[in-house]
Order: structure tokens, then sequence, then C-alpha cells
């Protein structure tokens, strides 16, 4: 069940800071929303996964790898940005830091 709260926790947060490009700087309603609202189901559905168990450093740096290569993805992909070689490797570390995480806390 934690891991539940957690993937929702990554898709609300992905969904507001995606939207807080695409409200231009709070002048567009509905994106401004999804800000708020996003990051409020965000950081409500972590706290349930703590709760349940999650360990704190495992669960955040899941949050924030998933995270962060999803909104770079979809910066690329849908919103005109550019993700370079040395970006993309980045990412890739980050992904491994937290699997490294992840196997750790499993030992």
């Amino acid at each position: 069940m934690a891991l539940l709260f957690l993937m929702i926790a990554i898709a609300s947060e992905v969904t507001a800071t995606v939207s807080l490009k695409i409200s231009a700087g709070f002048t567009k309603l509905v994106p401004s929303v999804l800000v708020v609202v996003g990051y409020l189901v965000a950081f409500g559905a972590l706290s349930q996964a703590l709760k349940r168990g999650m360990a704190v450093g495992v669960a955040y740096g899941i949050w924030s790898a998933i995270g962060v290569a999803a909104v770079a993805t979809i910066g690329a992909l849908w919103l005109g940005e550019r993700l370079t070689l040395i970006q993309a490797g980045g990412i890739a570390l980050i992904i491994l830091g937290v699997l490294a995480l992840e196997l750790g806390s499993a030992a």
C-alpha cells in the first residue's frame, strides 16, 4: 500500500511541476490550480507512504529521481526543451543512486 501512495505522490508532483511551466507565472487559471492541487496531493500521498512504513530516504529518493526523469522527459518531448546527452547521463546517475539506496536498505 505504501508503494501505491508513493506512485500517486510521484504522478501528482510531476503533474504539478509540468503545470507550473504551463501556468506562465500563474497567469493561466487551470494550470495554476493544477500546481496547487498537485503539490498538495503529492505531499499528502508521500506522507501516507511514510506512515505506512516506507523509509524516508528511500521514499524521497525514489520520488525525486522518478520526478526528475519524468519532468525532463516531458519537457523534452512536449514542451520544446532540450535534453543533452550530459543531462540524460545525469538523470541516469540519479536513478542509479536511488537504486543503490533501495538495494542498500534491503540488506
